[in-house]
Order: structure tokens, then sequence, then C-alpha cells
């Protein structure tokens, strides 16, 4: 497995999505043109692959590489859940902008995701603050 810091195009993101379950938490809207936007952007963007060179971890995020990191997706190809590679991508994400000692680390969480946030040892906050005025329609990426 070799996990590094990598852009990959919008096709294989795509393409990873489908054997996670990290999709269904885009909407439908302007799908292929915002996640376009996102590998293009992501201020970090660590990619894990298999010995075949398929894509099957990613954790991207923003940061100011000065004070806070801000994951804004991370998931895993289900097969290869449960493994510690979850872990090791947010691990080096927070490594890429600048370290625990340096950077306070944020994200939205899945009811679903609560307890593996947890055992990284982060805890809910009170003081994150949301304006969304966006169409939002869920569906699943497949």
């Amino acid at each position: 497995m070799d996990i590094r810091r990598e852009r990959i195009s919008a096709g294989d993101y795509i393409d990873f999505l489908k054997r996670t379950d990290l999709g269904s938490q885009y909407p439908k809207e302007r799908f292929g043109e915002r996640i376009e936007a996102l590998v293009r952007h992501a201020a970090v963007s660590i990619i894990a692959r298999n010995e075949e060179g398929q894509v099957i971890g990613v954790c991207f995020g923003i940061t100011d590489f000065a004070y806070w990191l801000f994951i804004t997706d991370l998931g895993i190809d289900r097969r290869y859940a449960g493994q510690g590679l979850g872990r090791q991508l947010v691990r080096r994400a927070h490594e890429e902008a600048g370290g625990e000692k340096n950077i306070v680390m944020y994200t939205c969480v899945n009811e679903n995701a609560i307890g593996f946030y947890e055992k990284l040892g982060m805890s809910m906050s009170t003081d994150v603050m949301e304006l969304n005025h966006t169409q939002w329609t869920p569906f699943t990426v497949d």
C-alpha cells in the first residue's frame, strides 16, 4: 500500500466513490462540476493506493498551514475498511498541514463516523457556525 500527497482526477475520484459510503454526502446538483473543483483545489490531498495502483483511500482538507485544518473528505474503499487506513490518512493530512502541535483539526461528521473520530482524540465542538443556502438533493454515486 502506498499513501502520499497526490492530486487525482475527478474521474478517478468518482470511480473511488462508487466503492465507498462517502459518495452519499454529495448533492446531485452539478455533481461532476463540483467534484472537478474539489480535486483541483483541495489544499491537502492524501491518497492511498493498493499494489495494483487503484485508489483505496482518500483524505482531502482545506488549511491555512498555520492554525487549522478542516477535513472535507475521508473515505475508504469498503474492501479495506477496518484496517487502520482512515487513521493513517488523517494523520498524514494533519502532518501535511503543519502537525498536531500547530494545527487544530475540524471536520463535519456523519453520525456513523463519530466513534472513528473520537478514537482519533477528536471531540464535538460547540463553536462552529454555518450558512447554507445550497440546493441539496441526496443521491448515491454508482
